[in-house]
């Protein structure tokens, strides 16, 4: 009752290749590899700029602790230094 209903997978027939025996497959050095080059420079792009926007934020969230810790020690000092008049 409270299991979830998964629809049907469709069967899927099996491939089969038949490849004749007199046949000599192809070296695999003619195979370009600029798929892969791709792949792989948009993964770095990828990490790059989420490296970029992480770095950023962290710089924000400093800056923000360090003028928050400036106010602090401002007000800080006019509070004592009104207490003292």
């Amino acid at each position: 009752m409270f299991r979830p209903k998964l629809p049907d997978t469709p069967h899927v027939p099996s491939i089969t290749t038949h490849i004749p025996q007199d046949h000599v497959p192809a070296p695999s050095a003619g195979r370009s590899v600029a798929p892969f080059v791709g792949v792989g420079a948009g993964a770095v792009a990828a990490v790059v700029v989420v490296g970029v926007v992480l770095t950023a934020l962290l710089a924000a969230v400093a800056v923000s602790a360090v003028s928050v810790a400036i106010a602090a020690v401002v007000l800080r000092s006019l509070v004592t230094g009104a207490n003292r008049r």
